[in-house]
């Protein structure tokens, strides 16, 4: 291992050298396709109270009496909940990420979302709020004053208008770090780079290109997702190590064919590597009309009087009245033969005129007839 650390710094140069006279124009750095594993950003939340809105606040709900009366007796003041208004105040939650690495002392963005009914935080001040991770403590303490981008504005007689989102703020570098969040980098001997999408070829090719820079058996796939590194003993040799690692170029494999289709927007992408075998599709539509109607007649009334029969104008009587059609149109075939690729597909289906409907519902039938060599995803 005291070898494979001084090897280290005798691989910077060659590195830079290399990687300045040679560069894969379809290679990507590791540091785009990978992430260290521990090394990550921390959720906090907290929940703190807004003052000095312009009578946009939640008004008198309990929630928020409550917590004004709590926050008015740390300063020694005793009061009810019946002496104090909450029409310039609000209930919010706030939440912030702390990166990996952060420092006590360092600030961080905020953003801070109303809780109760308040229509909006423009022009507030959020008091000291302490935020928590997942674990119940606290890493760093929030205030300050909002930056809101949306508008609200109400009229008289209870008409109103909203511009973006005036219920959800912003301060920047609103929160002061407190507490570090411990990360395994610096205390462990291996450092593990975990794939953003995962791919047995593209791990192997990973480890591969870190073993050519670094030497021999210095990385090992794990898995479809995660390559073990070895790292050196020396602290003050990790950074300059993550250093070059993650600038190592990949050509990363070609993706699974899949088709991705968006059901509530009606988007469709079809992956560059999707094949179809010969196959025969024909496309056609009905279209069935419906019309309804009503058809409306005077009623009478027969009234007999003796031997004579008087009649009179009695209720409207209304009877349906419906047309059925249809249209259907002729189907029209294409053939698919083997190898087809995407721009083929595309083309196919333009010539016919389908609809994006249409299209799911032809790829959907081809893979159902094992022609189509993808896989379709719904989101």
């Amino acid at each position: 291992m005291k070898n494979f650390g001084q090897k280290v710094i005798s691989t910077i140069f060659l590195f830079l050298t290399t990687f300045a006279f040679s560069s894969n124009a379809n290679a990507d750095r590791l540091k785009d396709l990978t992430s260290i594993s521990g090394v990550r950003d921390n959720p906090l939340v907290g929940y703190g109270i807004v003052v000095g809105l312009a009578g946009s606040g939640d008004g008198n709900s309990g929630l928020l009496l409550q917590s004004m009366q709590a926050m008015v007796s740390q300063f020694g003041l005793v009061t009810n909940a019946a002496g104090l208004s909450g029409k310039n105040a609000a209930s919010v939650m706030v939440t912030a990420e702390l990166p990996a690495f952060t420092k006590p002392g360092q600030a961080i963005d905020i953003t801070v979302s109303t809780l109760g009914t308040a229509k909006s935080l423009r022009g507030g001040t959020l008091l000291m709020t302490p935020l928590k991770g997942a674990d119940g403590e606290t890493y760093a303490i929030a205030q300050g004053n909002l930056v809101v981008g949306g508008l609200g504005v109400e009229g008289g007689d209870g008409s109103s208008i909203i511009v973006n989102i005036p219920t959800v703020g912003r301060i920047p570098k609103g929160a002061t770090v407190e507490k570090m969040v411990q990360s395994p980098f610096l205390n462990s001997d291996v450092l593990v780079l975990n794939l953003n999408q995962a791919d047995f070829s593209t791990a192997s090719r990973v480890s591969e290109a870190i073993n050519d820079v670094f030497g021999p058996e210095v990385s090992v796939p794990l898995d479809s997702s995660s390559i073990r590194v070895r790292a050196p003993i020396d602290k003050a040799q990790k950074v300059t190590f993550m250093s070059l690692l993650e600038n190592v170029e990949v050509e990363p494999a070609s993706p699974a064919a899949k088709v991705v289709v968006n059901a509530r927007t009606g988007t469709i992408v079809i992956g560059g590597d999707v094949r179809v075998t010969p196959a025969v599709v024909t496309h056609g539509s009905l279209t069935v009309r419906v019309k309804e109607d009503m058809a409306t007649t005077q009623g009478q009334n027969i009234v007999t009087n003796g031997q004579n029969a008087i009649i009179t104008g009695g209720d409207v009587v209304q009877t349906p009245d419906s047309e059925l059609g249809f249209n259907a149109e002729t189907a029209r075939a294409f053939v698919f033969d083997t190898g087809v690729e995407l721009s083929d597909i595309v083309d196919a289906v333009n010539n016919v005129g389908a609809s994006a409907a249409d299209l799911v519902s032809i790829l959907d039938a081809l893979r159902q007839a094992g022609a189509l060599r993808a896989e379709i995803v719904v989101i």
